[in-house]
């Protein structure tokens, strides 16, 4: 089978030109090959494998390019990488890999293109298309990858054993790619994964997070989370999430399985954005259900301050997994403490006071904590989903017109500390904070107007009140 059509990029021709000078058997692999049959986009990033040196063939090709681009080299991997207009070309040697029990890192040797097809994850990236003039755009295709992909199977091309215990994050991989695909993992290489599960202790947790994000980011993410968990690796990663799951019953009284129903709020807010951050809100906004659950004879199940305690579950949450304690983290805290304020204003009479309050706490965020509220109605009764999404479009209606009217949005008390110091002729003291917080809060109660004549007028009345004297 011939696949001249992948290769008109202009960047093959120069790869196989610079082969036949190296005399070198080269192959283009993996990740391109699969989603050109997949017609998935135009790839960005490319794997090059060569019988011999790909350092070298890295070398020949920046030389042979128009642009002579800088060739990254990592001798310790054996490969090198080059940049051409927006796409990473990645090259390495063929080889064979043998792997030791507490090491993902392989022990490397030279090899022939079958060892490299061997040593690959899944079938549907062991594709290889021939790179040399003579055969150029022929498929090798040894595990019948082309088979897998149509009928959408991830499968491994060795024992699943052998390939998971020998890199573990191929497990995680395996779940990556049948939530971003779509596709079903076969069934032994899915039980491999259960029996296999403890090995991901040996993954750092930086490699692990790149997989995870790619299943948030994935068009439905609770394929990839209900198979971790269904093969027992979600308890290693994130067993704050597995402790939502299952329903309790006393005295006849349920309530739902919050696991499954954090993944429908993630799934759903994922048909209305890409945001990585405002997906994993979505995924850990529930998280401070499982320490907060209490039942009580007269009312029932209870979760009260799990949104306080899950914003404080974050934090742990990503320093365990080394991601990042920065403005990132803080969105996610803000996202799950505030998580229900808009539903409990759905639920009562829409206030302006409340909507004030919610639009000065959300600031810049108050759009996307919208989202993440529509995105946890689950209810599947129609009466109350109508209602709740009917109520919510009130809030909206109201957050605009509070907007245009009262500039609350991040705003500062129109009186500062220094006009507060300077009027009762005072230095630094609590007096001043007192002053300022009666003012917000009266601006955001409505009861004056966000103008700089009516706060002023109540700090005069507040300073009095404190037994403070305006100098004249």
């Amino acid at each position: 089978m011939n696949y001249k059509q992948a290769l008109t990029h202009p960047i093959f021709k120069v790869i196989s030109q610079s082969a036949k000078e190296l005399q070198l058997d080269t192959y283009v692999i993996g990740g391109f090959v699969r989603d050109y049959i997949l017609q998935r986009g135009s790839a960005k990033d490319i794997d090059i494998v060569a019988i011999g040196s790909g350092i070298e063939l890295a070398k020949q090709v920046a030389k042979n390019l128009p642009n002579k681009p800088k060739v990254q080299v990592f001798k310790t991997y054996g490969t090198a990488m080059l940049r051409f207009e927006d796409i990473e070309i990645e090259f390495v040697g063929a080889r064979k890999e043998s792997y030791n029990e507490n090491s993902r890192n392989p022990i490397v040797e030279n090899g022939t293109l079958e060892d490299d097809q061997n040593r690959r994850d899944f079938t549907i990236n062991a594709l290889a298309i021939d790179l040399s003039l003579e055969n150029f755009g022929e498929l090798l295709d040894p595990f019948n990858g082309i088979q897998d992909l149509k009928d959408a199977i991830i499968r491994t091309p060795l024992s699943p054993d052998i390939t998971y215990s020998d890199d573990p994050l191929r497990m995680m991989r395996a779940i990556r790619f049948a939530s971003q695909l779509d596709f079903k993992i076969e069934e032994e290489s899915l039980k491999a994964i259960s029996r296999n599960k403890e090995r991901i202790n040996i993954i750092t947790k930086e490699r692990i997070v790149v997989e995870l994000n790619k299943i948030i980011e994935s068009p439905k993410p609770s394929i990839g989370f209900i198979l971790l968990e269904k093969t027992g690796l979600l308890s290693y990663i994130l067993p704050e999430l597995t402790a939502l799951k299952g329903i309790d019953e006393i005295e006849g009284q349920r309530h739902k399985d919050n696991f499954y129903h954090t993944l429908e709020v993630v799934d759903n807010i994922s048909k209305n954005t890409d945001n990585l951050w405002l997906r994993w809100a979505a995924l850990l906004h529930d998280i401070g259900k499982a320490p907060t659950k209490k039942f009580h004879k007269k009312i029932g199940w209870t979760f009260h301050g799990h949104e306080f305690k899950g914003s404080k579950m974050v934090y742990q949450l990503f320093k365990r997994l080394k991601m990042p304690l920065n403005e990132k983290m803080k969105f996610v805290q803000k996202m799950v403490l505030m998580s229900s304020r808009p539903i409990v204003l759905a639920e009562d009479m829409v206030t302006d006071s409340a909507v004030r309050r919610l639009v000065f706490d959300a600031g810049d965020y108050v759009e996307d904590l919208m989202l993440l509220c529509e995105a946890d109605i689950t209810t599947k009764n129609p009466k109350r989903f109508k209602k709740y999404h009917n109520n919510f479009k009130i809030v909206r209606k109201k957050i605009v017109e509070v907007e245009e009217r009262d500039q609350i949005r991040n705003f500062q008390p129109p009186i500062s500390g220094e006009v507060i110091m300077e009027t009762f002729n005072l230095k630094p003291c609590r007096e001043i904070g007192a002053i300022k917080e009666v003012i917000k809060e009266a601006i955001l109660e409505g009861d004056i107007p966000n103008e700089y004549e009516a706060a002023y007028q109540l700090m005069l009345k507040e300073g009095e009140r404190l037994g403070l004297k305006a100098s004249k």
